[in-house]
């Protein structure tokens, strides 16, 4: 899953990144307000994690035109400012959570898990999909109860099926959330990946959709 990081302290940032980075997530760290705003309103991610004090565009007022312009990705915000009208203010203004600094990187963690499962529809901190298990916590997936052996790409790849499950998730999209920046989304990276996870995980499990793209968890 791909993660933007919008903080202008350095040594925040380059925490913040390796923890996520350690989760298992992609991350792209910018630190100005301009460069986040175009960077959320052109690319899809799974969440963002916000400071509200950025040069550039403060963080509530590009908060504010994200949600003006429809963008509905998960916010977490990140900062300095703990009052709670100021809580109040990020909230109305479309967060889905508020972390005051200072913060413990275990709590940030999961209260990104959270924002992220919700926003497909889980409450529980597990995902289970007919005899599959996803445990964002340990990074692990099973099988009828059976720890299954996948790369960090391929863990992606489940996770992120499993998150949205019952909705058709599109080869580009897909692409989008398995790799760097750099990734060659028009080639056939994803139909490749998703067969060698089909070899993992057994072939039912993950449905294709022809010119739309995959499924996991329909009917």
């Amino acid at each position: 899953m791909r993660i933007l990081l919008v903080e202008d302290d350095r040594r925040i940032r380059l925490d913040v990144e390796e923890a996520l980075l350690a989760a298992g997530y992609l991350v792209e760290a910018v630190s100005d307000g301009e460069e986040a705003w175009f960077r959320g309103s052109t690319e899809d991610y799974a969440a963002v994690v916000l400071d509200l004090g950025l040069p550039g565009l403060d963080g509530m007022s590009l908060l504010k035109r994200w949600r003006a312009e429809t963008r509905d990705f998960p916010v977490l915000i990140l900062t300095a400012r703990g009052t709670w009208r100021e809580r109040v203010e990020g909230i109305d203004a479309g967060a889905d959570d508020y972390l005051p600094k200072p913060f413990a990187m275990e709590e940030l963690l999961a209260r990104l898990r959270a924002v992220i499962r919700r926003r497909g529809g889980h409450a529980s901190a597990e995902i289970a999909i007919g005899p599959m298990l996803l445990d964002p916590r340990q990074m692990r997936v099973t099988r009828n109860g059976t720890a299954l052996s996948l790369s960090p790409q391929e863990y992606r790849l489940v996770s992120y099926l499993m998150h949205n499950a019952g909705r058709v998730v599109p080869q580009q999209e897909l692409a989008e959330h398995l790799q760097a920046e750099h990734y060659d989304r028009e080639s056939n990276a994803v139909e490749v990946l998703v067969g060698r996870v089909r070899r993992k995980i057994g072939g039912d499990f993950i449905e294709t959709r022809r010119g739309f793209g995959y499924l996991v968890g329909g009917s």
